[in-house]
């Protein structure tokens, strides 16, 4: 049978196109299988939170699906009083006044939003600047969109290399992607230097996309900053948020995108076409969820506290085998062992041999042997327990490779 990649077929034959061909496979689904197949694996591999939504989450759901019209279609671009009420959270907690020059958007995840802003603005061609490590499913998606990820190394810190931005924008560069804090990293980024990428984008004429998923997840003193707090920024500058984090609403696929106004027509078009509308069971559930409040994750925030606290002490005993940036945010420390073998090599080993799951950094464009290590989803309990066949594991393996 001829398949669509093949350049000798006259027919398309009935293969995948060419185009997702060139994407690479998701890696948490290999990781979830490697653990299935080895049960007791204790996971540092998904980055989900131990928690779930608050009860306002549950009971505004069943509030909202009781009314017969809330089970038909409703407006793409999300509910009303759920928009209004994420324009509130933004304001008062990440500076970002409401303004007739920006448009909110309800997505089924920050995912969606990304994708959505990426249709928006670049055609087949266009470059889109990451910086490395990225996040896997960014890159994915510029590429199935047949543009070109342009990859910026982060220093040995994880921090941007504002310069390397700056040389890698060309005539065909149409948004330069920020994540803060950072998956996979877990780097948060200063103000400073995100104020001097809206700067950088502003006299380039491209759009800055920011990622602020973890934005409930800082620590030692670090501080969040949002890029759309300068109303100056608002012309070219794309922001991200999630509900799956601080809420515990992974599987619920909420999300919310701010965007310029001017792209609002376009937006719509995609979303409706790839949507129609975010769930609205989640929607309402979001709205409930919103009206806890940071309460909610701040009232989780003693277990992740705890479980880094685990991870952090686990790590500095194997200082001598690995080398552990500096992670100030989100849930992930992605360090990098010294070791020649492959990284997903080293991670199966890891769970078959010592039952312990990592997500290798080759997903995240990291070179070298890095691994994610996240623990947003355990307790101090797991966590040691983790870390304890984690450190055992990279002990034998980088004694063998050595």
């Amino acid at each position: 049978m001829a398949l669509r990649s093949d350049p000798d077929s006259e027919k398309p034959g009935l293969g995948p196109s060419a185009r997702l061909q060139g994407v690479q496979s998701p890696i948490i689904p290999v990781v979830a299988r490697l653990i299935r197949e080895n049960p007791g694996t204790l996971s540092l591999g998904q980055g989900v939170v131990s928690y779930g939504p608050p009860p306002t989450a549950i009971e505004a759901l069943l509030r909202g699906m009781s009314d017969p019209e809330n089970h038909k279609y409703r407006p793409v671009g999300g509910l009303p009083d759920l928009i209004e009420a994420f324009a509130q959270k933004l304001d008062l907690e990440n500076g970002i006044a409401k303004s007739d020059d920006r448009a909110l958007m309800v997505t089924a995840g920050s995912n969606l939003g990304f994708t959505n802003a990426l249709l928006a603005i670049a055609d087949p061609g266009d470059e889109v600047i990451l910086q490395t490590p990225y996040y896997f499913n960014h890159e994915m998606a510029i590429t199935m969109a047949s543009c070109r990820p342009v990859l910026v190394p982060t220093d040995a810190r994880y921090q941007l290399d504002l310069d390397g931005i700056r040389k890698a924008i060309t005539p065909r560069t149409r948004a330069v992607v920020t994540i803060s804090p950072n998956n996979p990293t877990g780097a948060v980024y200063p103000s400073s230097d995100l104020k001097k990428v809206n700067q950088l984008c502003a006299e380039a004429g491209v759009f800055h996309i920011h990622d602020e998923a973890y934005e409930h997840f800082v620590y030692n003193g670090a501080s969040h900053y949002s890029p759309a707090s300068d109303p100056s920024s608002a012309p070219h500058t794309v922001s991200l948020f999630s509900m799956s984090k601080g809420f515990g609403f992974a599987s619920w696929r909420i999300g919310f995108l701010l965007a310029p106004r001017s792209l609002t027509d376009a937006l719509m078009k995609i979303q409706d076409t790839l949507l129609i509308c975010a769930p609205v069971a989640s929607q309402f559930a979001a709205l409930g969820a919103l009206e806890a409040g940071r309460s909610w994750p701040n009232r989780h925030a003693p277990t992740v506290l705890a479980a880094r606290a685990a991870v952090r002490s686990g790590l500095s005993k194997i200082a001598d085998c690995c080398d552990v940036p500096v992670a100030d945010g989100a849930f992930y420390y992605l360090i990098r062992v010294h070791s020649p073998r492959g990284p997903l090599d080293v991670a199966t080993e890891l769970v078959r041999r010592f039952g312990v799951a990592v997500v290798p950094g080759t997903a995240f464009g990291a070179p070298g042997c890095c691994l994610r290590v996240s623990y947003g989803a355990l307790t101090a309990e797991t966590a040691e327990g983790a870390m304890e066949r984690l450190v055992t594991g990279l002990r034998a393996l980088t004694r063998a490779s050595g």
